[in-house]
């Protein structure tokens, strides 16, 4: 579900930044995203904020305050969150600003190392003591053998989103933004995740799973666990494409059905 991008700010929204952070200097805009109804780059006499929110009544509020309870284990590897407010009908986080492009998934784009090397700083991050989503739980309507689900169990911190909008390219690293949907699971799901976007803009199964490999827990993965994952995101994706306009969607369920065949065809 795709939620509606305001143009401006509503007066209760500025009302509540400039409470939080000093009087309101500059706004613009941030177009990329999909999940929420305000993104923007709000700059104020004492902080430079990208700013975040949601109405209090959307069923997906509950992400802003996912993201709020994340946002201390992640440190270093995301940016820096200053505040969450919720008042006025408005759940709003205003995160340090960071200057940067979105990640680049092209074959033998030099994005890739620093992604990886994120990815790997997030893997040593066990799962908090916070609510969060069981990726068991998550995948659960798209298994056709409720025992694959034991394939995805774990502890680890997981991101789980991985387009490229998620991924800011800074001062030569990789920081990761959106962890609205972070849940609690096998370590290697987020690589396997995650080079299902790489398929999406151009590589191989085999590139992809090649780079992927550089995961510390990649080598850990059970074959068979991948190939379920294979099979459910193909599902996840079919069902995504068939109800969504975004323009992203048809090439992840490509990629999903490519991933699938690779690791599910028998030769």
């Amino acid at each position: 579900m795709s939620t509606q991008r305001l143009a401006e700010l509503p007066d209760a929204v500025l009302r509540l930044i400039e409470k939080a952070s000093g009087p309101v200097v500059d706004v613009g805009t941030v177009n990329a995203g999909r999940n929420s109804a305000i993104a923007a780059r709000v700059r104020t006499t004492e902080h430079k904020l990208f700013v975040k929110g949601l109405p209090l009544d959307h069923p997906w509020v509950w992400t802003q305050k996912r993201e709020a309870d994340i946002s201390p284990h992640v440190r270093g590897i995301a940016p820096e969150l200053r505040w969450h407010v919720e008042a006025d009908g408005w759940s709003l986080l205003g995160f340090d600003y960071v200057e940067g492009g979105h990640a680049d998934f092209t074959p033998e784009s030099p994005d890739l190392p620093a992604v990886m090397t994120t990815m790997a700083q997030l893997a040593e991050v066990p799962a908090p003591g916070i609510e969060l989503k069981d990726m068991a739980h998550r995948l659960r309507t798209y298994v056709e053998d409720p025992a694959d689900l034991s394939w995805f169990a774990g502890n680890s911190l997981l991101h789980t989103e991985w387009n490229p909008h998620n991924v800011i390219m800074a001062d030569g690293g990789a920081l990761l933004v959106d962890w609205g949907w972070a849940s609690r699971g096998a370590a290697w799901i987020d690589p396997a995740l995650w080079l299902l976007w790489l398929i999406a803009h151009g590589h191989t199964p085999v590139q992809a799973e090649g780079e992927a490999a550089a995961h510390p827990a990649w080598g850990l993965a059970p074959p068979a666990g991948l190939d379920a994952l294979a099979r459910v995101q193909r599902r996840l994706w079919d069902s995504i494409a068939t109800e969504s306009k975004d323009n992203w969607a048809k090439p992840m369920q490509h990629a999903t059905r490519t991933w699938d065949t690779h690791r599910n065809t028998t030769a």
